[in-house]
C-alpha cells in the first residue's frame, strides 16, 4: 500500500476562554484519526492554532488592562497546557495572529476582489461616541419599544420576546462604556457568496462524493436551494477600527472580520511548520495538489466551513478540503452543558483532580460513530465502562500471565514459534485488524472498540478455560503454563496495537513493558519472536474512584454559580461567536444603580408564576422571508391540533428552508401581537450569545420522540 500524504486540522478554539470537555470531543476525535494515520505509515501533519482576533478579545483585554498580544500569548499557553495533558499531539500548536495568516489573508483577499466578488456597500449602525467604535446589536442596550422593560438588548425583549432593530430601542445606551450611541454610516466590505460562480461551484463540490457526511451534504442543499434559485447572503467580512485584527490593505481602518482570517490560519499554521520541517507549502495547497486535506469541525460551524470557506479557496486559486468531518455536540447527562447543573467543567480542572486523560479519551472514542449526533457524558457510565473495559478486560490480560512468566521462566516467552497454536485457540484476534483498521478511518470509534472489547472478552474466557493460576500450582504442567501465558501476552500486544490511537500513554507503557519497539499497525500480522524477553509488570492503570467524580463536581462548583454584578462599572460580554463560552453579566445601566439586583437571576419567580407560561412542541411546518422586514422571518407552527403564525426575529442566523420540518418549542399562551406584517401568534425560544454576532442566535430543538402539542415542563 502507498504511502498517503494527509493534511488534518481542527477548528481553532478563540482566544477568549479555557478549554473544557465540550471542547475536547474534537480535539481527541482528531487526535485519535491522526494517530491511526501515523500507525499505518502514513505521512500525516495535524495543524491547529489559536482564533485570536475580534471585538471580545480587544475588549477583554482592555478590562484587564493589557494588550491584546499579551492576553492571547497567555491564553495561547493555556491551551497548548490543556491539550498537551490530554495527549493531544499536534504538530503545529500556532496563531492566527501571526505573518503567514496576514500573508494569505491578504492574497486571497486581494484575488477574490480581483475576480470581482468583492463588493463594498454603505451600513448604518449605532456608535460608540465615547469608546469612538462602531457596535454589535449586542453591545448596545435600553428599553424595549413594546414594554418599556429596562435594559434590554438590541435585537430582542428578554422581557416580552418582541423582536426589533437597535434604532428602535429607548434610551439606547453602550454596554461597552455606558454612552448613549449615535446612528453613523460606515462602508463594509462584502465576499460576494451569491455570484452565480460561487453557487454553481458550491453545488457541485457539496454533492461530490464523500466531500461531506450525509446529513452534512443534505443541509447544504437546503441552504442553496434548487437550480436557479439564489438563496446565498453576501457575507460581510470587515469590521470597523477599533478592531483587533488585520487591516484591509488599501483601506485604513477596516479590519478583516475575524471569521475571515479564522480558517485561514489553517494555512497559516501549516506555512509555519513548513518552515520549521522542510515541507513543500504548496504539494498541499496548489490547486493541482494530490495529497489529502480534512478539517474536523463542530456542527455549528458547518456553515462556514461548506461554503464560505471552498468557495474563497477555490475562486483565490488554493485547494478546496478532500472532506469535512462534522461532529455533534456534547451534553452531560442527556442535557447540554449548564454551569448551573454544575456540568461545565474545565479541561483543567479533570487534571488538577487527578483524573487520568486516556479515561475521557477512552469514553469519548467508544461513543463517537462519525455522525453529526450528539454524545453524552454519564458520570456514572463514565466510571463504569473505563473500570470495565480498560482495567477489568484489557489490563486484567496482562496483569494475570505476566507474574507467571516473570517467576517461573525468568521472563521468557515460549522458545519455539507459536502462531499455530496462537490461532488455533484465539481465532480471529490477529484477523481482525483489518475490520477495526476500517473502522478507525471511517472514524466509527464506537464500533471500533467494541470489537476490541470483543475480542477482549474471548481472551479473558480462554484465560478462565485455561486457568493458569491452577497449571502453576502442579511442575508436570509447567510447559502448559508457559504456553497459555506466552499466547496471552502475544493476545495483550494485539489489543495494544488496537487501542493505540486512543490510549498513547497506555500503550507505551504496555510497550515498556512487553520490551518492544513502538507499535504500527503493520505490526498486527506477526506474534512476538520465539523466547522473547519481556520486562517485570507494573500495574498499567488504576480504577476510577467515585470519590474523584465527586471532587471533580465539587471543584468546578466556584465557577458555575452566579457572580454579583459591579453596577458602578460597565463592561463588556466577551463572548465570541463560540457559544460555549460563558455568557457576560447583564450589565446595568450606570443611571439605573438603584434597581441593580442581587444576581443575574433575579427576581425570582414562583412556580405559580412559571405555570402560567404555557410551553409547547411545534414542528415548523413553514418558513419564509418577510418582505421589507430586516430582522424577522415568517413562520407556519404546527402544534398537532392546529397551526399558529409567528414572526421570529431569527433571520440574521437562518435560512428560513434549513427551519422547515424541525421541532421547535414555543409559547403557546402568548397574546396574539398585530405587527405592520401581520398577527403573530406566539414566540419560539432562542438561545444567542452576548456579542450580537452571526451565528449567535440559536432555536431551542427537543430530543427525537417529542411531538408537536406536547407540554415543556
Amino acid at each position: 500500500m502507498s504511502t498517503r500524504k494527509i493534511l488534518v486540522t481542527s477548528a481553532l478554539p478563540y482566544a477568549n476562554g479555557a478549554i473544557h470537555l465540550g471542547h475536547l470531543v474534537e480535539y481527541i476525535q482528531t487526535d485519535i484519526w491522526v494517530r491511526f494515520q501515523k500507525m499505518r505509515d502514513n505521512e500525516c501533519w495535524y495543524v491547529c492554532a489559536d482564533d485570536t482576533h475580534g471585538t471580545p478579545i480587544m475588549l477583554r483585554a482592555q478590562n484587564e488592562g493589557i494588550s491584546p498580544e499579551a492576553l492571547i500569548r497567555r491564553v495561547h499557553a493555556e491551551h497548548a497546557r490543556d491539550f498537551a495533558g490530554f495527549h493531544i499531539a499536534f504538530d503545529n500548536y500556532y496563531t492566527t495572529h501571526s505573518d503567514e495568516t496576514r500573508a494569505f489573508s491578504e492574497t486571497i483577499y486581494g484575488r477574490l476582489k480581483e475576480a470581482g466578488l468583492i463588493d463594498v456597500r454603505p451600513v448604518e449602525q449605532y456608535y460608540d461616541p465615547q469608546k469612538e467604535m462602531f457596535l454589535p446589536d449586542r453591545f448596545i442596550k435600553g428599553e424595549c419599544p413594546k414594554c418599556a422593560a429596562k435594559d434590554q438588548y438590541g435585537d430582542s425583549c428578554e422581557v416580552c420576546g418582541a423582536a426589533y432593530a437597535p434604532t428602535e430601542l429607548k434610551n439606547p445606551y453602550s454596554a461597552v462604556s455606558g454612552a448613549t450611541p449615535v446612528l453613523k454610516a460606515s462602508e463594509h466590505y462584502f465576499f460576494r457568496l451569491s455570484d452565480p460562480r460561487c453557487q454553481s461551484f458550491l453545488r457541485q463540490w457539496t454533492k461530490e462524493d464523500g466531500r461531506l457526511q450525509t446529513e452534512a451534504a443534505n443541509k447544504m442543499q437546503e441552504w442553496l436551494g434548487h437550480e436557479g434559485e439564489n438563496k446565498l447572503s453576501d457575507w460581510d467580512i470587515s469590521r470597523d477600527a477599533p478592531y483587533f485584527g488585520f487591516e484591509i490593505p488599501g483601506a485604513p481602518g477596516k479590519f478583516f472580520y475575524v471569521w475571515l482570517d479564522a480558517p485561514i490560519g489553517y494555512m497559516g499554521s501549516f506555512k509555519n511548520l513548513c518552515a520549521k520541517k522542510g515541507l513543500d507549502f504548496n504539494e498541499f495547497w496548489a490547486p493541482e495538489s494530490t495529497t489529502e486535506l480534512y478539517h474536523f469541525i463542530g456542527k455549528d460551524i458547518l456553515y462556514f466551513h461548506a461554503l464560505f470557506w471552498p468557495a474563497e479557496l477555490q475562486h483565490a486559486g488554493f485547494r478546496t478540503p478532500t472532506k469535512i468531518f462534522a461532529h455533534g455536540f456534547l451534553t452531560v447527562d442527556g442535557a447540554k452543558m449548564s454551569k448551573s447543573r454544575g456540568t461545565f467543567i474545565t479541561a483543567e480542572s479533570y487534571l488538577e483532580q487527578g483524573l487520568n486523560p486516556e479515561w475521557l479519551r477512552y469514553y469519548f472514542a467508544a461513543k463517537l460513530n462519525g455522525t453529526l449526533e450528539d454524545i453524552d457524558l454519564n458520570l456514572d457510565d463514565f466510571a463504569q465502562r473505563v473500570n470495565s473495559d480498560l482495567v477489568g478486560k484489557y489490563i486484567n490480560i496482562a496483569s494475570r500471565a505476566a507474574g507467571f512468566i516473570a517467576k517461573r521462566f525468568d521472563g521468557k516467552l515460549l522458545a519455539g514459534h507459536c502462531e499455530e497454536r496462537f490461532h488455533a485457540e484465539l481465532p480471529g484476534i490477529a484477523a481482525a485488524a483489518d475490520e477495526i483498521a476500517g473502522h478507525y478511518e471511517a472514524r466509527d470509534y464506537g464500533r471500533g472498540l467494541r470489537r476490541v472489547m470483543a475480542l477482549a472478552d474471548q481472551i479473558n474466557q480462554y484465560v478462565d478455560k485455561n486457568q493458569p493460576w491452577v497449571l502453576a500450582k502442579d511442575p508436570a504442567q509447567g510447559a502448559k503454563l508457559q504456553e497459555v501465558c506466552t499466547l496471552l501476552i502475544n493476545a495483550f500486544r494485539l489489543l495494544t496495537i488496537y487501542l493505540k490511537p486512543v490510549l498513547p500513554k497506555l500503550a507505551h507503557r504496555a510497550e515498556e513493558f512487553l520490551n518492544v519497539a513502538p507499535l504500527h499497525w503493520g505490526d498486527a500480522g506477526h506474534l512476538l519472536p520465539p523466547s522473547h524477553l519481556i520486562n517485570g509488570y507494573e500495574h498499567l492503570m488504576q480504577r476510577v474512584d467515585p470519590k474523584q467524580i465527586a471532587a471533580l463536581v465539587e471543584a468546578n462548583k466556584p465557577s458555575l454559580e452566579p457572580q454579583t454584578p459591579n453596577p458602578s462599572a460597565v463592561s463588556p460580554a466577551p463572548t465570541s461567536q463560540h457559544s460555549e463560552q460563558r455568557h457576560a453579566q447583564h450589565q446595568q445601566n450606570t443611571e439605573n444603580k438603584e434597581q441593580a439586583q442581587v444576581s443575574e437571576w433575579e427576581p425570582f419567580i414562583s412556580i405559580d408564576d412559571f405555570s402560567k407560561v404555557d410551553l409547547r412542541i411545534a414542528r415548523i411546518a413553514d418558513a419564509r422571508h418577510v418582505e421589507g422586514a430586516a430582522k424577522l422571518i415568517q413562520l407556519t407552527l404546527d402544534l398537532g391540533t392546529e397551526q399558529r403564525n409567528v414572526f421570529a426575529g431569527i433571520k440574521s442566523a437562518y435560512d428560513p428552508a434549513t427551519l422547515i420540518g424541525r421541532l421547535t418549542v414555543m409559547v403557546a399562551n402568548l397574546a396574539p401581537r398585530k405587527m405592520k406584517f401581520g398577527v403573530s401568534e406566539g414566540m419560539v425560544l432562542a438561545a444567542s450569545d452576548e456579542s450580537g454576532e452571526f451565528p449567535g442566535l440559536f432555536i431551542l430543538s427537543p430530543d427525537s420522540g417529542a411531538q408537536p402539542g406536547m407540554r415543556v415542563k
